[in-house]
């Protein structure tokens, strides 16, 4: 049996055609990848100003003794100085900051005048917490709170929903803008109070503090936390030019993650009180 023989033309034209073929399926894809997706926390509006018709939420504070308990603070500045919720230190004559190994370290107490913020001053410390003092913050979107729930190390997460105004009544009566967030997830294993969260730092998507741990609602699901009325004039100016501005971004996957190098680092740390 004998096949036809092909023309010169023809194989020279196939063997073109498999090189060329070759040359394109190698070709490298530089091709510049789909948008990213929107962040759905960008699509919230923006937080607007304090209204007299903001709800408001009442705390009954007993006008007793101070009662010595330990709370949470986080580094503003690495040369000593932290923030904590003024309730955690108020009264105590010797407050102090865990420091591991059974060891505390003394601090001193500046006390905000009109809101729930103190500021607590040690010789040295810890590199800062990324600060935002701005009021950009947008309903919807996510906070992290790293601290010390009921003594030991735990967080919680949540989602911004509005203004309100904390009703104190009792001792250190008063009326403070705050920020209510719908608690969406905490520790495993932790149940029950958020105690001992109180001063801890609230964390944004980029890493940055934005505003401090105060209450709790546990009937509603709500995390009660300063605004940024009263934070931004706390931490201004306290950090300076070098701190770091953005710190290790945090999403619901990484939260618990993110809080204990926070907590291992000191950047987070438990406050108790030595004497009362």
């Amino acid at each position: 049996m004998h096949f036809p023989r092909l023309p010169d033309w023809a194989i020279y034209a196939a063997v073109v055609g498999v090189l060329l073929a070759a040359s394109l399926g190698r070709r490298e894809n530089a091709d510049v990848a789909s948008s990213p997706p929107v962040d759905a926390e960008a699509e919230g509006e923006l937080l607007g100003p304090i209204t007299p018709f903001d709800p408001a939420v009442v705390v009954n504070a007993p006008d007793i003794p101070f009662q010595p308990s330990s709370g949470t603070a986080f580094s503003i500045a690495g040369e000593g100085r932290w923030v904590t919720a003024r309730h955690v230190v108020e009264g105590c004559r010797q407050p102090a900051l865990v420091v591991g190994g059974g060891r505390a370290v003394a601090a001193d107490v500046r006390l905000a005048p009109r809101a729930d913020i103190a500021v607590l001053l040690t010789d040295g410390g810890p590199p800062a917490l990324p600060v935002y003092s701005g009021s950009e913050l947008r309903r919807g979107q996510r906070a992290y709170h790293p601290g010390f729930p009921q003594g030991r190390p735990g967080e919680v997460a949540s989602r911004l929903l509005g203004r309100e105004t904390l009703r104190v009544r009792g001792r250190g009566e008063r009326d403070e803008p705050v920020l209510a967030w719908a608690e969406v997830g905490r520790t495993r294993g932790l149940e029950g109070t958020l105690a001992g969260l109180s001063g801890g730092p609230v964390l944004d998507a980029r890493g940055r503090a934005v505003g401090v741990t105060l209450a709790e609602s546990p009937r509603r699901g709500r995390v009660y936390t300063t605004s940024p009325e009263t934070f931004g004039p706390t931490v201004g100016g306290q950090q300076a030019a070098d701190e770091q501005v953005l710190g290790e971004p945090v999403n619901t996957d990484n939260y618990g993650q993110v809080a204990e190098g926070l907590r291992r680092d000191l950047r987070v740390a438990q406050v108790v009180c030595l004497s009362a």
